[in-house]
């Protein structure tokens, strides 16, 4: 029911339009100014219309920080990871650190374009395109709850970046892998030089092709051993390297989940990384926790990501191997040393878990480039040194 005032020789409605969803508060539209009664009247029938049937908005004076923090806290309540909830929350502040206290419906398209381009100066473009999605799930969740009427985000047009030389460089780091000589080198020398479980876990990544992640979070229960398998089924979380504090989350992709074919070799080092383990714990036995754990410490926490990439730079310093190499590093040279093989591109994207072809597509034409590359310079040399 509208209510109408009468100030010196103007009139206003004031009409109660409902409650802000969140600050709970009651929500008045009004307008003055109107020269009679009849007028103000004829207005407020229009408005509560609208409220009928469900157009009228009243757009709220609630700080941004509020209404992120709101959505935030939804978001982490359907069902997604918790290191996609963790990204998100880093992406949003780049948004709460200019428009912390600043009332969500006075932020103009304007506005966020500047803000996104202050950001394009300092961040990557994958990175930046994860900050505009983030700044469209809040925007979005603010139109959908009836507290802004036009989305800031819609027309926004991401900017076109021109990579520089170090990205560029970067990006054919990505596809870092030893040669099948190189790898030959490094394994061995993990067995003359490598501490407990080097050689373990570095044949184990370079047999399988399996992410860092995927390979910590295995346990005894994934390996059969008379069929010759590992299921892949959850990778290790642990963003803060705290031995207890890791979490298992669900592959990176649906396509993720996996059953991989390993060979006799492979089986051999499980078994006796099992009789070691055995021993390990009847020592240990006062402070082992028992999670199941293939690649447990001796504390039978899994082992931390750090602590391997700690190791895999210590037996990089001893071998003559000068390449920016990473655990993830194995996973391309499993992937080469298949595409050497003769494997098709279907078996290969079954075996590295890639829900999307086009990703293994994208590898597969790297590394073949890559080995294009090689086969004409040995040709070319072995014509230079035919023609001395």
């Amino acid at each position: 029911m509208a209510k109408f005032k009468q100030r010196g020789k103007t009139w206003s409605y004031h009409i109660y339009i409902g409650t802000d969803p969140i600050t709970k508060k009651r929500i008045e539209t009004s307008k003055g100014g109107f020269k009679t009664k009849k007028e103000a009247q004829a207005a407020a029938r229009l408005v509560e219309l609208e409220k009928q049937n469900g157009t009228l908005i009243k757009e709220s004076d609630v700080p941004f920080q509020d209404i992120a923090q709101k959505w935030i806290k939804d978001y982490s309540r359907s069902g997604v990871k918790v290191s996609s909830v963790r990204a998100r929350d880093k992406e949003m502040k780049h948004f709460i650190n200019v428009w912390g206290l600043y009332p969500i419906s006075k932020i103009t398209s304007e506005m966020y374009q500047d803000r996104m381009y202050e950001l394009n100066e300092k961040y990557s473009y994958n990175y930046l395109s994860g900050i505009h999605a983030c700044g469209r799930m809040i925007f979005r969740f603010a139109v959908k709850r009836g507290l802004i009427k036009i989305n800031p985000t819609e027309d926004f047009q991401m900017p076109k970046q021109q990579k520089t030389v170090e990205e560029l460089e970067k990006t054919e780091e990505e596809y870092v892998f030893l040669e099948k000589e190189e790898l030959a080198q490094f394994l061995k020398l993990t067995q003359s030089e490598g501490l407990p479980m080097d050689r373990l876990v570095f044949t184990v990544l370079a047999y399988t092709g399996l992410r860092i992640g995927e390979l910590l979070s295995l346990k005894w229960t994934d390996f059969n051993e008379s069929v010759g398998t590992l299921r892949v089924t959850k990778t290790l979380y642990n963003p803060t390297n705290h031995i207890e504090k890791y979490q298992l989350l669900s592959p990176k992709t649906p396509g993720s989940v996996r059953t991989i074919r390993i060979d006799d070799m492979i089986i051999n080092i499980l078994k006796s990384q099992r009789i070691r383990q055995n021993e390990t714990k009847l020592k240990n036995r006062m402070i082992y926790k028992d999670s199941g754990f293939i690649f447990a410490r001796e504390d039978g926490h899994p082992q931390l990501r750090k602590v391997v990439e700690t190791r895999l730079k210590r037996l990089l310093k001893i071998s003559n191997i000068h390449k920016n190499i990473t655990p993830h590093s194995f996973r391309h040279t499993h992937t080469s040393l298949l595409i050497e093989a003769g494997v098709g591109i279907k078996e290969i994207q079954q075996r590295l878990g890639h829900s999307d072809i086009n990703t293994t597509m994208n590898i597969y034409a790297h590394m073949t480039a890559n080995m294009e590359e090689k086969a004409s310079q040995q040709f070319s040399k072995l014509m230079k040194d035919l023609l001395l």
